[in-house]
């Protein structure tokens, strides 16, 4: 075998992983990167034996088969008998090892409550590593209440963590949760203030969609939103004596619809 293909976390990792499948060391192969990784991504490589350095390989691996053959040669002019000790030897060995007592065994008991607490991974612990393997320099900081914990997220290119329309940031917030495992208290996530941006843009379409409503004198209807941007268009628009607004729909599609307030 003259090349392996690596994987892992970093392209670095990758590499180190295809050259011990490869046995081989690092300046006698070529490298070609199948992919770089990314967020839920891992790297991968292809890792190939060098021309120049091929001539030792081969006869590495001539000597390997070589070995190989002598031994099966040596096993098969075994005689019966040696064979059949030599097996009855590994079998007790394997009994004996299987038959340990207990009491030379390491006891741990670990409680119900100690289990669930060990399935779960501290939220900021949990956003350190995400943050980390994403490749971005962030300041992280909580504030706790009776109810929430509030934990922001700041640092520089935050862009692509955060995703069209926040899709990688609402996703993030939701494996949070879930990994944390925190039922007492609900977990509100910001990243690069993306939350009160997105709050802003949405108030603003609010106000320009309510504008079209009155001037057209029909309804319009929104694409669809979760619950958390629905219910910032209402709350922008609940005020307005000229409009009304309504939910529709099943989410994940569920939508609002604008409309003027004498078609309540």
């Amino acid at each position: 075998m003259f090349s392996a293909e690596g994987i892992g976390k970093t392209i670095e990792k990758a590499i180190e992983n295809a050259l011990l499948e490869l046995k081989a060391s690092r300046e006698d192969v070529d490298i070609k990167i199948l992919n770089e990784g990314g967020l839920f991504k891992k790297a991968k490589v292809l890792v190939t034996i060098s021309d120049d350095a091929k001539s030792k390989y081969e006869k590495r691996e001539s000597i390997r088969r070589e070995i190989e053959k002598e031994e099966k040669v040596e096993a098969e002019e075994m005689p019966k008998e040696e064979k059949s000790s030599k097996e009855n030897k590994e079998e007790k060995k394997e009994i004996k090892e299987d038959q340990k007592p207990l009491e030379q065994e390491e006891l741990v008991v670990v409680t119900k409550e100690e289990e669930k607490i060990e399935k779960f991974i501290p939220p900021v612990d949990f956003l350190k590593g995400l943050f980390e393997v994403a490749g971005k320099t962030v300041e992280i900081k909580t504030e706790e209440d009776d109810k929430y914990i509030n934990i922001s997220v700041t640092g520089e290119d935050l862009g692509d963590m955060i995703g069209h329309r926040g899709d990688c940031y609402y996703a993030i917030s939701k494996i949070l949760s879930v990994v944390s495992g925190r039922q007492d208290k609900k977990i509100l996530l910001d990243i690069g203030q993306f939350k009160e941006k997105r709050a802003e843009s949405l108030r603003q379409l609010a106000k320009r969609t309510a504008e079209k409503v009155v001037k057209s004198g029909r309804y319009i209807k929104l694409s669809p939103m979760n619950p958390s941007d629905r219910r910032i268009i209402h709350t922008a628009l609940q005020d307005d004596d000229r409009v009304t607004t309504l939910s529709k729909g099943v989410e994940p599609h569920r939508y609002v619809i604008v409309f003027p307030k004498e078609a309540e």
